[in-house]
């Protein structure tokens, strides 16, 4: 597949080391015989140009055209979504997902593949029965079928718990190496990792799962502190006026849009 556009036989040579040059772990070299080697650079620009021969030209060349109503594929690295018009060609696709993957040695992960309603029509269609519609996970945002402002129908983009609970172990862990630095220091720290995080989830409907963010870190900060000493006088009364302990709110998150 990288021959299809690289003619150059060094580059390509060079490729094919990388592959069988193995790993080392702990003082042990591993050769490989099958795949790239795990945790190698090279492994992720493969990888997607691999996805892009096994997937996307295929699904753009075979799939798409043989369906009745649009389609639509987004991928990133190892993880896509494919949107259908019709529930048919959804079910289609799958079946013939499996089978093309198979062909090149690829599984599809069963426990994170489904097929689910989305769109400006499934909430008033569930109203009905009191149902409420399949959210799922994608790119660290848990995205939802729901309505803006104004009652008119929104695709809700929010962090997901997985997202939420892994910055919160970071920042958790980071605390605790560094819990006998200057709290000055550690303020800029913090900053930058909310900031961060911020950037990232910055879109208008995150705003109140942000600002929790912030609340927890900073109750994380708080019980740091507290354990420095048992004598202390960090209680939250006190906190709330001194300067170094403010941290950052996610204000651009107010003029993001959907």
């Amino acid at each position: 597949m990288v021959a299809h556009r690289i003619a150059d036989p060094l580059i390509l040579r060079l490729i094919g080391k990388w592959l069988n040059a193995g790993f080392m772990v702990g003082g042990v070299v591993t050769r490989t015989e099958e795949v790239s080697p795990q945790g190698g650079p090279i492994s992720p620009i493969l990888s997607n140009i691999y996805l892009h021969f096994v997937l996307d030209l295929w699904f753009e060349k075979k799939i798409r055209p043989a369906c009745q109503g649009e389609a639509y594929l987004t991928r990133f690295a190892d993880d896509f979504v494919v949107n259908f018009q019709y529930r048919r060609d959804a079910e289609e696709f799958q079946k013939n997902l499996t089978d093309r993957f198979g062909k090149f040695g690829l599984e599809v992960a069963e426990e994170k593949t489904r097929v689910m309603r989305v769109g400006r029509f499934v909430r008033g269609d569930l109203a009905k029965t009191g149902d409420k519609p399949d959210t799922f996970d994608f790119l660290g945002f848990k995205h939802v079928c729901g309505t803006d402002r104004g009652g008119k129908f929104a695709s809700v983009r929010v962090p997901c718990i997985k997202s939420r609970r892994k910055f919160l172990a970071k920042s958790k862990e980071w605390l605790r190496q560094h819990r006998h630095w200057k709290r000055q220091d550690q303020q800029k720290q913090l900053t930058m990792m909310l900031r961060g995080f911020y950037q990232y989830f910055g879109l208008h409907h995150c705003k109140p799962k942000l600002d929790g963010i912030r609340r927890e870190v900073q109750r994380q900060w708080v019980r740091s502190l507290r354990r420095r000493g048992q004598r202390h006088r960090l209680y939250w009364s006190y906190l709330q006026s001194q300067s170094w302990f403010e941290l950052p709110y996610a204000v651009s998150a107010l003029h993001a849009t959907v």
